[in-house]
């Protein structure tokens, strides 16, 4: 019995004499998009009016405070967009593959995102599943569900949100390929999507919440999904203008049971009972300790020095955010060139910038769930390293300068192209002090923020024509060991960023 997230974490290490090869099962590979048959959707107005700002002005200014009260199917359609869509296909094997603008381990995309909408011009209120394959929404539950999200939520200052967004992940779909390993992928690729979301909606000028504690059992009853298969992570609410609520208000009718079925992606699913316990135990939603240890501080590496980050006033960026969005990819094609210095300041400064306020984790206590380290190779103003960046007092602290980018890379399952990166991004935490502070609950934060984060520096590498690619497989315990980490930290999470073939700085 999986009890905690330290034992789940453990179990499902790799290490590099113990890994059993196995060869996937296509006979059960599951669905990557998920379908209501019988219901009809409503196809979603194509949109071309995306924000004309650059990433760097997007993820610097402020978070909108002041809710909206003229929200239309338009700007509805503009989010999902921004938030989730097919960027491109190719032909492998006889099949289609598309691509998509979020993020995800193995190209599996375990998550599905959902939207509750209240007095949306041009849309009636209802809970929509949001079809990604053709950008149109299925509606599940026509009426207001306000009270019931409000409820599910335990707020009050959300409790008239114009549009309430609800992402799921559907375990399969990772573990499929992963095992056990999987649920680490739904918590990092349900983050990388959350991180979308968050910054259309902040492009849209909507002012809203990130909730990642909630009660699981309501949510995931209101969503009409099957719980054993698919799982609400994190809900996003968009706060109203309360006079643009008009008329009678229609409560939502009760979603058929027969629903459920949809979350069922294979005929021939695996059971892997280690996801589900590690699930059910983090289901229970733990309220932070006053006194929260820094995880900064935590993992073990004590930096030497440290200095303050300066950043600049611009970035080389190439395209606009809407057009990184739409062109982000994973690319391995990397190579030895250095890394400008304004290059290395504008992804520093995508780490540094905050995400949002949470109901959970107001923005002074992002510390709590995950630290991030930096391993440095050629860079221009950067000597080879290991290095702390502490997010809060905005600065770079040397942990040791020694070439270890390497090493890494034979960490990392010995793909030796992550030698030839410029920089590794490492997303670290204390297992003991997250569990400590919130329970097993703490185990999904952590994830998800690593997720959240290293979307943005995809986004981030994207715009300036540089190359990014996550990790989430390495050898645990290598890992700990190369980083010096101490007994109770863990490695979740690396992005590798660095000059490839296809683009140059030069």
């Amino acid at each position: 019995m999986t009890a905690s997230a330290r034992e789940y974490h453990d179990e499902t290490r790799y290490s590099r004499y113990g890994m059993q090869g196995h060869a996937l099962d296509w006979g059960s590979q599951p669905d990557v998009f998920k379908s209501y048959p019988g219901l009809e959707s409503l196809e979603l107005p194509k949109v071309t009016d995306w924000s004309d700002k650059n990433l760097s002005e997007l993820i610097r200014e402020s978070d909108p405070e002041a809710p909206k009260s003229d929200i239309d199917i338009n700007c509805l359609s503009r989010v999902l967009m921004l938030t989730h869509s097919i960027t491109a296909r190719a032909r492998h094997g006889g099949a289609y593959f598309y691509y998509r603008s979020v993020a995800s381990a193995g190209a599996l995309y375990p998550f599905e995102l959902y939207v509750a909408t209240r007095d949306v011009a041009g849309l009636e209120n209802a809970l929509y599943h949001h079809k990604v394959a053709d950008q149109s929404l299925v509606p599940l539950r026509p009426g207001d569900l306000c009270s019931e999200i409000a409820e599910a939520l335990s707020s009050t200052a959300d409790s008239s949100p114009m549009m309430t967004f609800f992402l799921t992940s559907i375990f399969f779909r990772s573990s499929w390929k992963y095992r056990d390993r999987g649920y680490r992928y739904n918590l990092l690729d349900t983050g990388h999507l959350c991180e979308n979301l968050y910054l259309a909606l902040k492009a849209e000028g909507l002012s809203h919440t990130l909730h990642y504690d909630f009660n699981d059992e309501r949510i995931n009853r209101m969503l009409g999904v099957d719980d054993r298969r698919e799982a609400c992570l994190s809900v996003a609410s968009v706060r109203g203008d309360s006079v643009a609520s008009k008329g009678t208000t229609t409560h939502a009718a009760a979603i058929p049971d027969s629903l459920a079925v949809a979350s069922k992606v294979s005929s021939m699913e695996i059971d892997y009972s280690t996801i589900k316990e590690v699930h059910a135990s983090s289901s229970h939603v733990s309220s932070a300790r006053d006194a929260i240890p820094k995880i900064l501080d935590a993992p073990g590496m004590s930096p030497v020095s440290e200095k303050p980050f300066q950043g600049r006033d611009t970035w080389p960026e190439k395209m606009g955010y809407a057009e990184s969005v739409f062109r982000r990819r994973s690319m391995r094609n990397f190579v030895t060139d250095r890394l400008p210095a304004n290059y290395l300041d504008a992804l520093l400064e995508s780490v540094f910038s905050g995400l949002g306020v949470t109901a959970a984790e107001p923005e002074s206590a992002e510390g709590e769930s995950i630290s991030v380290g930096l391993l440095a190779g050629d860079v221009e103003g950067l000597n080879p390293g290991l290095y702390n960046l502490d997010r809060e007092k905005r600065s770079i602290g040397t942990v040791v300068e020694t070439a270890m980018i390497g090493a890494m890379a034979r960490v990392c399952l010995d793909q030796a192209w992550l030698a030839n990166c410029a920089l590794h991004f490492l997303f670290l935490t204390n297992l003991e002090i997250i569990e400590r502070n919130r329970g097993p609950r703490g185990y999904r934060h952590a994830l998800m923020k690593a997720g959240r984060i290293g979307q943005r520096i995809y986004l981030t590498a994207t715009s300036m024509k540089i190359g990014c690619c996550g990790i989430g497989a390495f050898f645990d315990d290598e890992a700990s060991q190369v980083l010096r980490l101490n007994d109770q930290s863990r490695l979740l999470y690396l992005v590798a960023v660095g000059p490839v073939k296809k683009w140059s700085v030069k």
